[in-house]
């Protein structure tokens, strides 16, 4: 008979800042627009995990109207954070810039942080990568290294090697073989 212990229940910080994964449906202006407060807290509260998860918003935009106080205020809420497993949700356009300030600019190196995304946001859309790429950034931000990490479709990038192909809604490793130069993509 094997007796597995679980590790002690890990805390999990979500820092909110917006993007698809926290929007929703307007067909007044035909597209996706985010919600005026993260939908993030009522989406876990059913779900029975063993880590203990807070949130914080720190803005709800589309990652393309991310300013620069913006994104120094994420930093400062992880420079902060009491927390050492860090999840950004944000918008994927712009989820690399944010990825490599964050490398550049935290002077804390004892956090893991991974920033996660959608294409579909997580409320009203069935199917949406919403759920998936929270559950993975949940498993993974509990194993990986202390670093910063993108989180995104069952794969994980450091902000050196990511990059986005805006034409297949997917991100890739540009050390990888089946990364494709082209228009599309954004680093």
């Amino acid at each position: 008979m094997h007796t597995f212990k679980l590790r002690d229940h890990a805390k999990i910080q979500f820092v909110i800042t917006g993007g698809t994964i926290d929007s929703y449906w307007s067909g007044k202006h035909d597209t996706a627009k985010v919600n005026e407060h993260s939908y993030m807290p009522e989406f876990f509260k059913n779900l029975d995990l063993y880590a203990e998860l807070d949130f914080v918003e720190v803005c709800l935009k589309d990652s393309r109207e991310l300013t620069q106080t913006d994104v120094q205020k994420i930093v400062e809420t992880v420079e902060k954070s009491k927390i050492k497993n860090i999840i950004i949700t944000h918008g994927t356009y712009t989820m690399p810039d944010t990825a490599r300030y964050l490398q550049v600019n935290l002077k804390r190196k004892d956090q893991t942080i991974i920033l996660t995304g959608s294409m579909t946001p997580l409320k009203g859309f069935e199917p949406s990568d919403a759920s998936f790429n929270l559950g993975y950034a949940v498993s993974k931000v509990q194993e990986l290294k202390p670093g910063i990490y993108i989180c995104m479709n069952g794969a994980t990038f450091t902000p050196d090697e990511v990059a986005k192909s805006l034409s297949e809604g997917k991100f890739y490793s540009i050390f990888k073989p089946d990364y494709k130069l082209s228009s599309n993509i954004i680093m």
